[in-house]
């Protein structure tokens, strides 16, 4: 049998830059990634005492981490970040577009700051993210993870914008991935409920639960753990997982 095209290595040493690493989801896939032995860059905007917190989880992991502000919502902050992480390590081997907001906008009240502010850093930071790091990436055979949601697949009135920011994830991952082939392969992870938004309750939790075949609700290692199989799956490329305990397929 060929030993695969990366000689076998895994992510040992290699390096992933995770961004909105700071909280949530983004910090449990840094975390996970600094457990596998990867030299992880932590990205945040306003979130500096948890980046804080998940280099030191990492560490404490035995992995390596450093954390770096930007803000993205910037013209030249996803050109700045790729750059700053080459300066640091000379090398990218992962992308993990995680940084998003997610605000609660029903229809009739959804203003033009919301609007842009959301596609400013769920859709358009992780298109220029990739788009200046894919040299990097085709160096090292590397691949991009985009983190979608549930809700590009479903209509949810009282996040309209958000799930077209997150639809236009879905796009770019299958656009990209034809683009960028056959040197960088772009997948992405749409989760369903691994972490209640901010301001819900047990109850809407529970709800939840009740109408998830599953019955019960994800975590953030469930998003965490489907990355690294989509960074170490060398003939994926273009492919959606959905980490959502089998929502997408209820009545």
């Amino acid at each position: 049998m060929c030993p695969p095209p990366d000689g076998g290595r895994g992510l040992e040493g290699r390096v992933a830059l995770v961004t909105g690493a700071g909280v949530r989801v983004g910090r449990a896939i840094a975390v996970t990634l600094g457990a596998r032995a990867m030299r992880v860059v932590v990205h945040y905007n306003g979130s500096g005492e948890g980046a804080d917190e998940t280099v030191r989880l990492i560490q404490q992991a035995g992995g390596h981490a450093i954390a770096v502000q930007t803000d993205l919502t910037q013209p030249d902050g996803p050109a700045a970040l790729i750059e700053r992480v080459l300066a640091e390590y000379g090398a990218l081997d992962a992308l993990i577009n995680s940084a998003a907001i997610m605000l609660r906008t029903p229809v009739g009240e959804v203003g033009v700051e919301e609007w842009d502010k959301m596609f400013a850093i769920n859709t358009r930071a992780p298109f220029f993210l990739s788009q200046r790091a894919a040299p990097a990436l085709a160096r090292t055979r590397g691949s991009i993870v985009n983190i979608a949601d549930l809700a590009a697949f479903e209509t949810w009135p009282a996040y309209v914008p958000h799930g077209i920011t997150k639809a236009a994830v879905v796009q770019m991952t299958r656009a990209l991935a034809h683009a960028l082939a056959p040197d960088v392969r772009v997948n992405a992870v749409a989760p369903g409920v691994v972490m209640l938004p901010e301001g819900w309750n047990p109850e809407d939790g529970e709800r939840l639960r009740r109408t998830t075949p599953l019955a019960r609700l994800g975590s953030a290692e469930d998003v965490a753990q489907a990355v690294v199989y989509l960074l170490e799956a060398d003939y994926v490329t273009g492919e959606v997982i959905r980490v959502d305990g089998g929502r997408h397929i209820r009545c």
